[in-house]
């Protein structure tokens, strides 16, 4: 039976790897991002596009009745949108308080508030009994990131994923989120990504390998499968071992 899929940040990385899975089951795939270029370029066979500010509450209202008059119900939403703020002007102000305060607002927007406002604007339209919600986390929830912002954002995304499960469950809707590594093939490190910390990276794994965005893509893909329906309120760890350390 051909699903509805909702993906945001699906013109690229994971989210795009993401559609071609569910595009490939003869699925209707809906592509979300702020950059209509980027979503022109997408190479989905079949994909409906809509570029939006997901952290702008008004155009995710513009979202929510485009899905009410293409698509109706929701049967799977896959939040991928986010980043480290490599996009974003840099922080207006002399003092570094400014940087820092720019720094997590940002990250908070991009990866918190676009999940919420999205999810939210869409939760009473999601497949009751089968609706899946996908959030896409982060390994940095649980080892940090560096900067701190980017890592606490993504954590955000567990409480509000198992606060979701609770109260989508009676609904046989599921809830989880995916927490990738080091993923190659992204826009996610922009120019930052020298050889020495690509190196560092990829010995952190027992895989001894970067992943990929087919390997998120598939790790998403899977839960939100007919034989995954009593699997909610996980965290999966998609990151070659690396959340555990070496």
């Amino acid at each position: 039976m051909t699903r509805d899929v909702v993906i945001s940040g699906g013109g690229t990385g994971i989210g795009l790897a993401t559609a071609g899975l569910f595009a490939a089951d003869g699925d209707q795939v809906l592509l979300l991002g702020r950059r209509a270029d980027v979503l022109e370029k997408a190479a989905v066979p079949g994909a409906l596009t809509l570029p939006a500010d997901l952290t702008d509450p008004r155009q995710v209202r513009r979202v929510e009745r485009f899905v009410a008059e293409r698509l109706g119900t929701v049967d799977v939403l896959v939040n991928a949108a986010g980043g480290a703020g490599n996009l974003e002007p840099p922080a207006d102000g002399a003092d570094p308080l400014d940087a820092v305060a720019h720094d997590w607002t940002v990250n908070f927007r991009q990866n918190a508030l676009t999940a919420a406002l999205l999810t939210e604007a869409l939760r009473d339209r999601l497949a009751s009994p089968g609706g899946r919600v996908l959030f896409v986390g982060s390994i940095a929830a649980y080892r940090g990131s560096g900067s701190g912002a980017y890592g606490a954002a993504k954590a955000g995304l567990h409480p509000y994923a198992h606060d979701l499960a609770r109260e989508l469950g009676p609904r046989a809707v599921t809830v989880n989120v995916v927490a990738p590594g080091y993923v190659e093939d992204t826009e996610f490190f922009g120019d930052r990504m020298t050889g020495e910390r690509r190196a560092r990276l990829i010995a952190d794994t027992s895989t001894g390998r970067a992943a990929t965005p087919g390997d998120v893509g598939a790790t998403l893909h899977w839960p939100a499968s007919a034989g995954a329906a009593h699997i909610t309120s996980q965290v999966v760890q998609v990151n070659g071992g690396a959340e555990r350390g070496h």
